[in-house]
């Protein structure tokens, strides 16, 4: 059965192989929601399926259970009533030990196999996960579909396919023989295992649970190690989906299903920091706050730590030769998911002498006008402004943004409600933009989590370069943008950036942002500066996770039999 999964997939992981090496465009799963790729009936399937878990429990099949928790609210205001389950540690921790034991024997084809079965067989319940989703992390549905479905699958199958490449790099065994002498020899005959680092343990965000979580749960599951997801209350269901379609794969591949767990817990009585520091776990994936990031990396000191935390993401514009497109795609960035993507701008640097245009100098205060101009109309539209601004994860969010708005600097445009004629309840926030100086570092030196922007008045192209990179430096960033007529301008900003840990474009138009990040061909995150210790993904993000070790025997040399 398991070999059969790894030959029935081998074309999408030799494939996804060839992409990592070219880094050039490839996706194994197709983005579009469409009922000729996934079945004509599969997104009123979704549906149904999605509402049948109204009102139920997910997860009872686990060990340990202490108690069931309700902690999801739709930002779409839809009641789903759905329970989770809590869980003693120290039953589910030697219980995922137990089944990690003939897991991590296994041989890599077979691992790799499960693995691949268990992100085909999401990706065809995609529909299923986008309104999963979509009701957790207040998405719009094209990018619940997206990124909560074949974007985030294709993240998980990066990882997998990075696992198997650097797994397979060693050779399983081999015979090592040197002369010692002129007429003498060892022989060693060598065996190369996989250890893994033991039990991992994935903490998942609110806002992006399967993207940012799929990476190092596939990355640790093909490794050879057992992984405990611990989702964050408000985001539940696309990860219990996740663990409940990987145990169902692993009790037909004759596992134990214990090597993936469920632990819920609730924000009033939390697990996460007593869980991440049991000395059963090697491995912690982290995506969220500073505060508990920075936690987990000083305490968790027994195990290997991979953080995405939070950061201050920067726009430096110099000149245009489009300042239609340019202000539209700015605008587009800003409103997407209201601000509430790791990598959506916050700060917006422009010289106080203005920018370059093919229309001569536009002034700062113009430029900034055109800015809120382009945001104004982008939600001008309730029916576009509703799919593309979704919903408010969290009432903290909306907190923030009113809070923001009287913090300091100048409110150039104030945040407001959208109506969202499917979901009148929903909870909805335009982006608040504030115009600041160079000087108000109190202001926007920090990330403000949401629908809120700052436009940053600079003395200069050069001092807005130098705010953006050493920003990065101190406070982390993960993407950064430029736009400039001026060649010169773009290597110095690219270099700056580059150099403080940030995935730096230029120049975009047209239907690609600067918030994307696409698998096999970009890196999310660096590790350089404090948004966070990983990338996804890089050979590092993988290779740790287990060791070579190896076992030696000698071989006697063949006794030469006499002549008689």
């Amino acid at each position: 059965m398991t070999h059969t999964w790894f030959e029935a997939h081998r074309e999408t992981l030799d494939a996804a192989l060839a992409a990592s090496e070219s880094r050039g465009y490839w996706s194994a799963y197709p983005e579009v929601p469409s009922g000729r790729i996934y079945g004509e009936d599969a997104k009123k399937d979704g549906i149904v399926a999605w509402k049948s878990r109204f009102g139920t429990q997910m997860g009872s099949d686990q060990p340990g259970i202490t108690g069931w928790v309700d902690t999801e609210r739709s930002p779409y205001g839809i009641e789903t009533g759905i329970e989770y389950p809590t869980v003693d540690l120290d039953v589910v921790l030697p219980a995922a030990a137990a089944a990690a034991d003939a897991w991590k024997h296994a041989d890599i084809e077979t691992r790799t196999g499960v693995c691949l079965e268990i992100l085909h067989r999401i990706n065809r319940r995609s529909f299923e996960m986008a309104f999963a989703v979509m009701h957790t992390t207040g998405q719009g549905f094209m990018m619940a579909f997206q990124a909560g479905g074949p974007h985030a699958q294709d993240r998980g199958l990066e990882a997998v396919t990075y696992g198997y490449r650097e797994m397979t790099r060693c050779p399983a065994s081999a015979t090592w023989t040197k002369r010692v002498s002129k007429t003498d020899t060892i022989t060693l005959e060598k065996t190369w295992r996989i250890v893994p680092r033991g039990i991992a343990v994935t903490v998942g965000c609110s806002t992006f649970p399967t993207w940012n979580g799929y990476p190092g749960i596939f990355a640790s599951l093909v490794t050879g190690n057992a992984v405990i997801v611990k989702p964050h209350p408000g985001a539940v269901l696309p990860l219990a989906l996740t663990v409940e379609i990987a145990r169902e794969v692993f009790a037909e591949a004759g596992f134990d299903p214990n090597v993936m767990t469920l632990a819920c817990d609730s924000s009033e009585a939390p697990i996460a920091q007593d869980l991440v520091v049991r000395p059963e776990v090697g491995l912690v994936d982290f995506t969220g706050g500073n505060v508990f990031g920075d936690w987990i990396e000083s305490n968790a000191t027994q195990a290997r730590v991979y953080t995405e935390k939070a950061g201050v993401n920067s726009i430096v514009l110099d000149g245009t030769d489009d300042l239609r497109g340019t202000t539209g795609n700015i605008a587009f960035s800003l409103c997407l998911y209201s601000g509430q993507m790791c990598t959506t701008p916050q700060n917006i640097y422009i010289p106080e002498t203005g920018i370059t245009t093919p229309d001569g100098v536009l002034s700062f205060d113009d430029t900034a006008a055109a800015i809120v101009k382009a945001v104004d109309w982008f939600v001008s539209d309730p029916a576009r402004a509703a799919e593309v601004l979704g919903a408010v994860q969290s009432e903290a969010t909306l907190d923030r943004v009113g809070a923001a708005a009287s913090a300091g600097g100048t409110v150039l445009r104030d945040s407001g409600s959208v109506e969202n004629e499917r979901f009148p309840n929903a909870r909805t926030a335009t982006p608040l933009i504030l115009k600041v100086d160079a000087s108000d570092v109190d202001v926007y030196q920090r990330e403000i989590f949401g629908p809120v922007v700052c436009i940053v008045r600079t003395a200069s192209t050069d001092e807005s370069i130098q705010l953006a990179a050493s920003t990065a430096r101190t406070r982390g960033g993960l993407t950064a943008a430029v736009w400039s007529t001026d060649g010169d301008v773009l290597d110095q900003a690219a270099d700056a950036l580059t150099d403080a840990g940030v995935s730096t474009s230029c120049n975009l138009a047209g239907q690609i942002w600067m918030n994307q990040s696409a698998a096999f061909s970009d890196y999310h995150g660096s590790g350089v500066n404090p948004a966070g210790n990983a990338s996804l993904c890089d050979a590092a993000f993988v290779a740790d996770r287990f060791r070579f070790v190896a076992s030696r025997v000698p071989v006697a040399a063949p006794v030469e039999e006499s002549v008689t």
